[in-house]
C-alpha cells in the first residue's frame, strides 16, 4: 500500500517537473541565474534526476547508474528535449523501482547513511518525495521569476 502511495506522489511531481520545464517560453531562460537566484532551472532538473536515479534506482533498483553530483549543478545549456528525455527516463527507473518493493522492503534499512543518519527505506522515501517538491516549487518560482 505505501510503495503505491510513494510512487503515485514521485510520479505526479516528475510529471509536474516536466510541466514546468516546458512551460518556459524561452528555452535559454532555463539556465537563466540572477542575483541571489544562483541555481538555474536546468540545474535543478539535472539535479532532481541525478538524486532519485542514484537514491531509488541505485540504491533501491540496482540500475547501476553512477552519479557526479558536482555536475549536476557546474553542466549547462543541455536542451529541453534532453532535460525532459532525462526526466522520462527517471520516471521509468523510478516507477520499475518501486512496482518491486513490498511493504515489508519499506521497513528495512536503507543501504547507505544519509546527512549523517541511518534511515528506513520508508523514511527516505518520503524524504526524496519532499526534496522533489521542494525543488519543483523553486523550479516554479524560478520561471515566472526569470521567463
Amino acid at each position: 500500500m505505501y510503495t503505491h502511495i510513494l510512487k503515485g506522489f514521485l510520479e505526479r511531481d516528475l510529471e509536474l517537473l516536466k510541466k514546468e520545464i516546458t512551460a518556459y517560453q524561452n528555452e535559454e531562460n532555463i539556465w537563466k541565474v540572477n542575483g541571489s537566484i544562483h541555481n538555474s532551472a536546468g540545474n535543478l532538473c539535472l539535479h532532481l534526476v541525478g538524486n532519485l536515479n542514484h537514491f531509488i534506482g541505485t540504491a533501491l533498483g540496482n540500475s547501476g547508474y553512477v552519479r557526479d553530483r558536482d555536475a549536476e549543478f557546474s553542466i549547462k545549456n543541455v536542451s529541453r528535449e534532453e532535460l525532459l528525455k532525462m526526466v522520462h527516463d527517471t520516471q521509468v527507473v523510478v516507477a520499475a523501482t518501486l512496482n518491486n518493493l513490498t511493504d515489508a522492503d519499506l521497513e528495512k534499512d536503507f543501504p547507505y547513511e544519509v546527512m549523517n543518519q541511518h534511515w528506513k527505506n520508508a523514511h527516505f522515501l518520503f524524504h526524496l518525495s519532499t526534496h522533489l517538491t521542494y525543488h519543483l516549487g523553486q523550479i516554479n518560482y524560478h520561471r515566472r521569476l526569470l521567463d
